[in-house]
């Protein structure tokens, strides 16, 4: 099956967006909108295309979780903040989020992936409005819950509709561009805080979803969800667009068609159904992945890198701080080029086993630092020990376990169950991050050899949750990744 077979009478094909509103023109070959037929026809450059403006969405994630950290001490004494007061308003874009999440696939089911991400773009552009604008704490707290909202609707929807318009021998690489979109945005706002002022860098955070908006009128709805939702001519319409105009999507088609047709997009699941394997088994790696990748403490260890920085007798934390972030970038950066060679459950067990060396490392200094003095050449030592061990584990965490958890819950998840259950993985994902970064300076103000050695003893768990339980997806579509949980 062919588009060019399919649109040679010259008639254009129309595709809804949000479901229902504004038309999408896909129109002929030599439509303005899709530029030259060289770019349609090569199905990597079109499906790329759209993943780099969902990619808007993700950035977003990451200047948000970014933006606390080169500003705190600017907004504290302007606006008169005391610690608790900031750390308050820090932890709110965690409870947004789980709101968000909470939300996001029933939002994504019902009005579509794309029409989810207008939801959530809308909520963070007028939340970094209302902080760049505060005067007191009360508009700092409606702004960092408004993007904790939308926040949380965007780490759901993104992998999901990477995931389902992605080639199978893509779709890891892809995938991994969730991530990698994450640590960017961290990395910018890292980079802007040191130049701009705290108000002008809300501005600032606001510009990925200004340019995400219009962008979404630029490409096609997700064309699993289109056939879930019975526009057959739209789904196919726009499965044609991103393989390309020469492609033969007919198997492709053919799969999906079974797949919808296996269950009804009008029945609903009930707690009893989850007693077939189908559906928990799924359902516990994806929320397991999830959890994990919190409690093996990352977030915990950047809280703390700039003291462990400073321990190490590196002045500048601010600096060192962005050049954590740097490595992670790059470090993600060789996930995405990895993920779709090696497969995704060996990059899980090689990240994992690798976080768990580099806590140990991490745990051993910190034990032997508080047993000697501060004046000793081993204390020194083992200051600087411990930031190979923190670099070590940030490389290792973003190789698997910073990406790869959010590609198997978008390719695992049975499409009948995908929104319900994806909102309940992605709430417990935000939950647990939310009780890791509460935790964390309470744990490492009781000890921290103790504290990363609980972090430790996670990692290791995930290493053999990831080997006995978790599936190879590499190479395989969608559907037959889900029929082969019958």
């Amino acid at each position: 099956m062919s588009f060019r077979e399919e649109n040679d009478d010259g008639r254009d094909l129309k595709k809804p967006f949000l479901h229902t509103g504004s038309w999408y023109r896909m129109g002929s070959r030599q439509s303005s909108m899709m530029g030259s037929s060289q770019v349609i026809r090569d199905r990597s450059v079109s499906v790329l295309a759209c993943v780099l403006i969902v990619a808007l969405g993700p950035i977003q994630f990451g200047f948000t979780a970014g933006y606390t950290s080169p500003t705190q001490t600017a907004i504290s004494s302007d606006l008169g903040l005391s610690v608790s007061q900031f750390s308050l308003f820090g932890s709110l874009s965690n409870v947004g989020a789980m709101v968000g999440a909470l939300a996001s696939g029933q939002i994504a089911e019902y009005i579509g992936r794309k029409g989810s991400l207008m939801i959530a773009a809308i909520p963070n552009i007028i939340g970094w409005l209302a902080i760049s604008f505060a005067k007191d704490y009360s508009f700092l707290y409606m702004g960092r819950l408004l993007e904790g909202f939308g926040v949380g609707i965007i780490s759901y929807t993104v992998p999901v509709y990477i995931g389902e318009i992605a080639p199978q021998t893509m779709r890891g690489g892809l995938g991994s561009i969730n991530q990698l979109s994450v640590t960017i945005g961290i990395v910018l706002a890292y980079l802007l805080g040191l130049f701009v002022g705290w108000r002008l860098l809300a501005v600032l955070g606001a510009l990925p979803c200004l340019i995400l908006i219009p962008g979404l009128f630029f490409i096609p709805e997700s064309p699993r969800w289109l056939a879930k939702m019975g526009m057959t001519e739209d789904f196919e319409a726009s499965l044609q667009v991103l393989r390309g105009f020469d492609a033969d999507i007919s198997i492709e088609v053919n799969e999906i068609k079974r797949s919808v047709a296996s269950t009804s997009r009008r029945s609903t699941i009930r707690f009893a159904d989850l007693k077939h394997r189908r559906y928990w088994f799924p359902l516990m790696i994806g929320i397991g992945l999830l959890i994990l990748q919190q409690l093996t403490g990352t977030n915990g260890v950047l809280f703390y890198s700039s003291t462990i920085f400073k321990s190490a007798g590196i002045s500048s934390s601010n600096i060192a701080t962005f050049g954590l972030g740097a490595v992670q970038v790059v470090a993600t950066g060789v996930s995405t080029w990895l993920v779709d060679k090696t497969g995704r459950r060996l990059l899980l067990i090689v990240s994992s086993s690798g976080m768990t060396l580099s806590l140990l490392i991490v745990a051993v200094s910190f034990f032997i630092k508080d047993s000697v003095s501060d004046e000793s050449t081993l204390y020194s030592i083992m200051g600087i020990l411990s930031v190979i061990g923190v670099v070590g584990m940030i490389v290792a965490f973003s190789l698997g376990m910073g990406p790869i958890p959010w590609i198997i819950m978008s390719e695992i998840l049975p499409i009948n169950i995908k929104g319900l259950a994806g909102s309940v993985a992605t709430l417990a994902n935000w939950f647990f991050s939310f009780v890791v970064t509460m935790t964390a300076n309470l744990l490492l103000t009781w000890s921290s050899g103790a504290t990363f050695t609980i972090y430790m003893i996670m990692s290791a768990v995930t290493v053999l949750f990831t080997t006995l339980l978790v599936p190879e997806t590499k190479g395989r579509t969608l559907e037959e990744i889900q029929w082969s949980f019958r």
